[in-house]
């Protein structure tokens, strides 16, 4: 974890957490535990039942916890705390391939040695958050980052604030854009989209019943977003209705919040030249265009799907997300609050901090990136096999969609019903994925970029393949 530099001449003695750090018996804790770890972690390897010893206590600790949080899971999972790249234990002593990773959130799997030893770092601080009052130099290193990976194409990103969730890296891109717009106060969007779960996040996300009894807080309209069946006539839709609204409310729009890639909306690609006809007249109108990549960060050919897409020039505020552990929003000088609108009490805990500074590290070192990159790579290998299963059970698959290590498919007629009848039996068997958009609903997968092998893919193929003839069965 890195300290303040001390200069050679400098009489001072060295700093009291940095001789922590160096100490010996810390460097044998650290050895220790990740010796404890890769031992007792070899056990979880290859799907397995539940232990039936374990099922009383299970039920009971599910049912507290549907009594705490006032309804049941979407899926009784409850981790045992302790896995092996996407294999993970439950407390009931079963063990899934965990191919959702918390929505894309375990990008190293489940117990990677090198988180370990970060979080290890993160235990040392006397603080357990970070915020608006105590910041320290791994809050700094994670932030330059994030600046420094969005900067690589020509992005005017210049700032970054750090966040405890995706809903707020969100909201506080909003309030950039609001702030820097005012009093303009409507925002563009896309049919499905998805931002968040507060007030805000709420009314910009397309999904009604996610608002049912909330105020609306946004005036919000929506664009059509790319259909990969038909990109031509699709843009060509969604450029007419940009102008138009742009001409029903000229000087009204703060914002245009788009994700590179729907996410919750059903894994749909945007690119480059849908998105290029939407933002330059959106530049000429002057809005701000705001890529939500909560989800998408890391899981293409580049850091960003908007540098996937080519789309440097137009990125004006980014947020991010899951896989970086701690959230964060990204913007230009240009953009820069005139007033104190930006301010947290916690931006994040030491330890997202200090693991999400590690994942990078991850994505780096294992060739995540590049048009030849794992990413892509593993996407088309997961993909043709999709494919093949599409063509041996027509009636029960569709697909694939998504881009990069964001895959998904269609379950039998796409109803909600079907989506969900598979999902539940693909847990029951072992392999985890969630749904995802809606008529069609569809089952994505978002498998950690820096641990995932073939090997890994191949398993939840014939595991998906074992649940699709299961589900035949029960949708006769």
């Amino acid at each position: 974890m890195d300290q303040p530099s001390e200069s050679s001449g400098s009489s001072h003695p060295p700093l009291a957490a940095a001789a922590l750090r160096a100490d010996a018996r810390i460097a044998e804790g650290r050895r220790l535990i990740a010796e404890a770890v890769a031992d007792h972690s070899r056990a979880v390897q290859g799907v397995q039942p539940a232990n039936p010893d374990l099922a009383e206590p299970y039920e009971t600790l599910l049912s507290r916890l549907a009594d705490t949080r006032g309804g049941p899971p979407f899926w009784p999972y409850l981790s045992s705390g302790l896995g092996q790249g996407p294999f993970v234990e439950l407390a009931d002593g079963s063990i899934k391939l965990d191919f959702i990773g918390g929505i894309g959130v375990h990008g190293a799997g489940h117990s990677h040695a090198a988180m370990v030893d970060a979080a290890i770092d993160a235990a040392l601080e006397d603080t357990v958050m970070q915020g608006n009052l105590q910041q320290h130099p791994p809050s700094i290193n994670m932030s330059e980052r994030l600046i420094q990976w969005a900067r690589t194409g020509g992005a005017a990103i210049d700032h970054c604030l750090l966040s405890t969730s995706g809903a707020m890296a969100n909201e506080n891109a909003l309030k950039i854009a609001l702030h820097h717009k005012f009093p303009a106060d409507r925002i563009i969007a896309f049919d499905n989209a998805f931002a968040g779960r507060s007030l805000a996040m709420a009314a910009l996300t397309d999904r009604p019943h996610y608002r049912m009894g909330l105020p609306l807080v946004l005036n919000v309209d929506y664009l059509p977003f790319r259909d990969s069946a038909n990109p031509e006539r699709s843009q060509r839709w969604a450029v007419d209705e940009l102008h138009r609204l742009l001409s029903r409310h000229p000087g009204r729009y703060a914002a245009f919040w788009a994700e590179p890639i729907a996410g919750e909306g059903g894994y749909y690609p945007g690119s480059h030249d849908f998105f290029r006809a939407l933002c330059e007249p959106l530049r000429e109108a002057g809005v701000p265009v705001i890529f939500d990549e909560v989800q998408s960060f890391s899981r293409t050919s580049k850091p960003y799907a908007f540098q996937h897409y080519g789309l440097d020039e137009f990125a004006d505020i980014v947020t991010v997300g899951k896989i970086t552990q701690v959230c964060a929003t990204l913007y230009g000088e240009a953009l820069k609050p005139k007033a104190s609108i930006l301010s947290q009490t916690f931006t994040g805990s030491s330890s997202s901090i200090a693991t999400g500074l590690k994942m990078l590290d991850l994505l780096e070192s294992g060739d995540c990136f590049g048009t030849e990159g794992q990413n892509v790579q593993r996407h088309d290998y997961f993909a043709a096999h999709l494919s093949s299963l599409h063509e041996k059970y027509p009636a029960l698959i569709g697909g694939p969609f998504g881009e990069g290590m964001m895959i998904a498919f269609t379950p039998g007629d796409g109803s909600a019903d079907h989506a969900k009848k598979l999902m539940m039996t693909m847990y029951d068997v072992g392999l985890l994925g969630f749904v995802c958009g809606s008529l069609p609903t569809r089952i994505r997968f978002l498998p950690p970029p820096a641990t995932t092998t073939f090997e890994h893919i191949d398993a939840a193929v014939a595991l998906l393949e074992t649940s699709l003839i299961q589900f035949s069965q029960q949708i006769v």
